[in-house]
């Protein structure tokens, strides 16, 4: 019986951090052993964001890729691949929005929460509000069965799904399936700052951060706001430092709990072991780093391969859409 397909993808705008390993990394190092695995580097789609200053965008391909790969990503099990590279992707994100109503994607949650919340950067373009269409395309080229995403994205999903309905109906075929969502353990991670983490806010740990770094970043990390002695009862539900030990450790996670809501240990200290965590949790994955760093070629072999087979899918299915358009 062959296997169900799952598609997801990352923009390549910066350093991957702790709440990628968390929201993506993990889930899809899980899922590889399980279903048949696209993960696609969105380069279009950073460009979105990113199109007045796209120096970075090459260097940060290869870094995410070495990442995704140090992090259990099996280039044996799913096909990595550079999204630019499979130009089916931007045929098929026009056919579809031939069909989508203008106020389906005005409306989208994600979309005006940016407008709102960046203001850096010009997104009152075409494209960015095209933004949900194009990443439609992306999942249904493969004709992927799930794709794992956080809770953010499940508005974009959901609009995946009407434009799959719309599709079908319209053209009496039964082309392509609605993805269902695949959701992390733990699909958010706050920042150090208690906001959303975000690489506008810096106020992230990134994959590649030294030990040092890491430990300077945790100690200014925002605790329980009510404590104000080390003897005081503590409200870890309340506490980002918390949030953090329930993320990657349910054996500390208890632990702290207990010891905060006794009073029984200070927020420094608190800091202290979970920098300590956080060292040893990324220390296998950096070690994987190093040595792919030394390795570039093997990196872009791997990317070579993933093409090849992404390319494959994708062909067969402007093949059909194609067929179904008259064209």
């Amino acid at each position: 019986m062959a296997k169900k397909r799952i598609f997801s993808g990352m923009r390549p705008t910066g350093k991957l951090h702790l709440g990628h390993l968390v929201g993506a990394l993990t889930n899809w190092t899980k899922l590889q052993e399980e279903y048949e695995c696209f993960f696609m580097i969105a380069d279009w789609h950073a460009l979105m964001s990113e199109y007045e200053n796209p120096a970075e965008l090459k260097a940060n391909m290869l870094d995410n890729a070495i990442d995704w790969l140090s992090c259990g990503i099996d280039p044996e099990k799913s096909a990595i691949f550079i999204q630019s590279q499979v130009p089916q992707h931007l045929e098929l994100s026009f056919i579809l929005s031939l069909i989508t109503p203008l106020g389906l994607l005005e409306r989208c949650p994600t979309y005006k929460e940016q407008l709102r919340q960046v203001d850096n950067r010009d997104l009152s373009t075409y494209a960015f509000l095209g933004y949900p269409v194009l990443q439609a395309a992306d999942i249904l080229l493969y004709k992927a069965d799930g794709v794992p995403v956080g809770e953010d994205q499940l508005p974009h999903l959901e609009l995946t799904r009407q434009i799959v309905r719309k599709f079908n109906h319209l053209y009496k075929t039964e082309c392509f399936p609605e993805p269902k969502a695949l959701l992390a353990q733990t699909t958010r991670l706050l920042g150090l700052d208690g906001r959303k983490m975000s690489k506008s806010y810096n106020n992230y740990i990134s994959l590649s951060d030294a030990p040092e770094i890491i430990r300077k970043k945790v100690q200014g990390m925002f605790t329980d706001p009510e404590r104000i002695r080390v003897t005081d009862c503590g409200h870890p539900d309340k506490c980002s430092v918390f949030s953090y030990y329930a993320a990657f450790s349910s054996h500390f996670k208890q632990k702290v709990h207990d010891r905060c809501t006794k009073g029984a240990i200070g927020c420094t200290e608190c800091k202290k072991e979970l920098a300590a965590l956080l060292v040893d949790l990324l220390m296998p994955i950096q070690e994987k780093r190093q040595a792919l760093e030394k390795d570039k070629k093997y990196i872009y072999e791997i990317l070579s391969a993933g093409k090849q087979k992404a390319l494959l899918v994708a062909e067969k299915t402007i093949a059909q859409v194609r067929e179904l358009l008259k064209i």
